[in-house]
This record gives structure tokens, sequence and C-alpha cells, in this order.
């Protein structure tokens, strides 16, 4: 009954990606956290996600290589490391649905929200690196670039750290910094949206959401730094 449940819980998840899951095993390998019992690092995705961060990284470097002829390679690393970020990875996964389909055992099943973030991202680039195996470069090129489409194309990741680039600008106005408040948490536990108001002394306050309280903590920043003209949206 549970070999059952899993082939389709693999049939529906290739619906999802478009991709062809034709190496079963291979593929529960990469939804398979190692704190499941008797899983050990060689049967989890812990090697699929080493391969797959490397997969994702070169298919991200070569599109912004590309789109982005005039970028020195400082410009590049920024938005390199935006785009590959745990942050990022985490929400794709979340588009996908991929946390619906992790095996995992243990205390790990009660971990919600935030505090599933990095294994999210992990599930993604295992995922990456199991259609690279069974498809090749070219497949987990075309589902690297359908799933972070419009990523690559926002200006916004080559900026600056929005939280640091509002403290240094609090810091030149006077002694009062940034303060962070959660005013909302919304959405179910396994996709939650988190709403962060920004308050500093003088300046009007600014909300930002985000899925983490660090993406809605740079979103509140980045809004005061458009608002207050510190950042152009041209820029």
């Amino acid at each position: 009954m549970a070999r059952m449940k899993r082939e389709r819980a693999l049939e529906e998840l290739e619906r999802r990606i478009g991709v062809p899951i034709r190496d079963r095993d291979r593929f529960e390998r990469a939804l398979t956290h190692s704190s499941l019992t008797g899983e050990g690092a060689t049967r989890s995705y812990e090697r699929l996600e080493f391969l797959g961060d490397r997969v994702l990284g070169l298919v991200i470097a070569e599109r912004l290589f590309a789109q982005f002829p005039e970028a020195d390679e400082g410009e590049l690393s920024l938005r390199l490391n935006a785009l590959v970020s745990a942050e990022a990875c985490a929400e794709i996964a979340d588009a996908i649905g991929l946390f619906d389909y992790v095996r995992q055992g243990g205390d790990l099943k009660k971990l919600k929200g935030e505090r599933t973030k990095n294994i999210r991202a992990d599930l993604v680039e295992s995922l990456i690196a199991a259609i690279y195996l069974g498809e090749g470069l070219e497949t987990a090129r075309d589902f690297v670039t359908r799933h972070w489409g419009e990523r690559l194309d926002a200006d916004v990741v080559a900026r600056r750290d929005a939280k640091t680039a509002l403290q240094e600008w609090a810091h030149q106005r006077g002694p009062s910094l940034p303060r962070y408040e959660t005013t909302d948490r919304s959405g179910p536990d396994h996709e939650p949206v988190f709403t962060i108001r920004v308050l500093i002394e003088g300046v009007e306050s600014a909300e930002g959401q985000g899925r983490s309280k660090r993406i809605a903590e740079q979103e509140a920043a980045a809004a005061v730094l458009r608002r207050e003209g510190v950042w152009k949206d041209a820029d």
C-alpha cells in the first residue's frame, strides 16, 4: 500500500515539474531526508543536493553571463548569489509544492515554515540533480529557466542587502536605527506569509511581506529606501 502511495505521489510530481520520472529510485532518494529511520546519507538527498547545487549555479551563471553583457564580475556575483540563495530555492520549492513529497522522520515532521527553509531549498537542488542525471543538462536547464524565469530578469537582485543599506542610511541621519516588528502572519503552516513593519524615529514606517520574516524585513527596508529616494526604480 505504501509503495502504491509513493508511486501515485511520483506520478503527481511528474505532472507538476513537467519532466518524465524514469528512474523512480533516484527521484525517491531526491525526496528523502536523512532523518528517515534507516536511511543514511547515501540513501538521502544529500549527495544529489551537492550535485544539483552545482548544476543550478552553472545554469544561472550561463544565463546571467549572456543576459547582462555589460555587467562586471561583482554585479554578476551579486545576482548569482541572490538567485541560488536558500530563500530563492525555498520559494521555488513552495511554488512546486515539493515539501508535500519529502520523506522524513522523527522530530523533523514537526517543523514548520521558516524552520524548514533549508530543507525546501535542498529539495529543489536534489530534484535538479535527479533531472540532470536522468534527462541531461538541456532538460535541467529548461527546468531552471522555467522556474527561475522572472527572477532572472529582476534588477532588484543586483542591489545591496536592503537591511544593511537602510541601517547605514539611518545611521547617517542620527542615532536611531531601524527596528522590525511582525504585524501579521497569514497562510497555512507550510506556506506562511509574514508582514513586517520597519520603524525609524523621525521616518514614516513601511511594511513588507514575504514567506519568511527575513524576506519580509528586506522588503520593508527596500520600501523605505525607495520612498526616501535612496534607491531609484531604475537603479
